[in-house]
């Protein structure tokens, strides 16, 4: 199965934290999965280790190492991409998930999110 990882996910793995349901922890640990991860997920993450709101500055540092050798997929944004998401609905107000919703309804891939506004969107959320 491939499917789009939510920001917070990327985290709460990194950080081997107890957040994660069962279900995401299985489908983050099963190798036949593809796991996409999105550059708007790399950028929020930079932005918010910048702005003290995660200590995230260690993930910063070594991501592209960890997309690479964690198995992760690693997913550009497009100009199409960038299109759909400003043309949402603002069901969800975080621009960072608007552009995964866009990105996964192009794809046809599930979204894997603990965030129950994406529900709002045409996307299958896992959780």
């Amino acid at each position: 199965m491939r499917v789009l990882l939510d920001t917070h996910v990327l985290i709460w793995w990194f950080d081997a934290s107890s957040k994660l349901s069962s279900q995401a922890s299985a489908i983050l640990t099963n190798k036949r999965n593809t796991l996409l991860l999105s550059a708007a997920a790399a950028w929020e993450i930079a932005i918010k280790a910048s702005l003290g709101k995660i200590n995230g500055l260690e993930i910063v540092a070594d991501l592209g190492d960890q997309v690479s050798h964690g198995g992760f997929t690693e997913l550009p944004v497009s100009i199409a991409h960038a299109v759909r998401a400003g043309l949402l609905p603002r069901h969800h107000g975080d621009p960072f998930d608007r552009l995964l919703v866009a990105q996964a309804q192009d794809l046809s891939v599930p979204i894997l999110s603990a965030d129950r506004l994406l529900d709002h969107y045409d996307v299958k959320r896992i959780w």
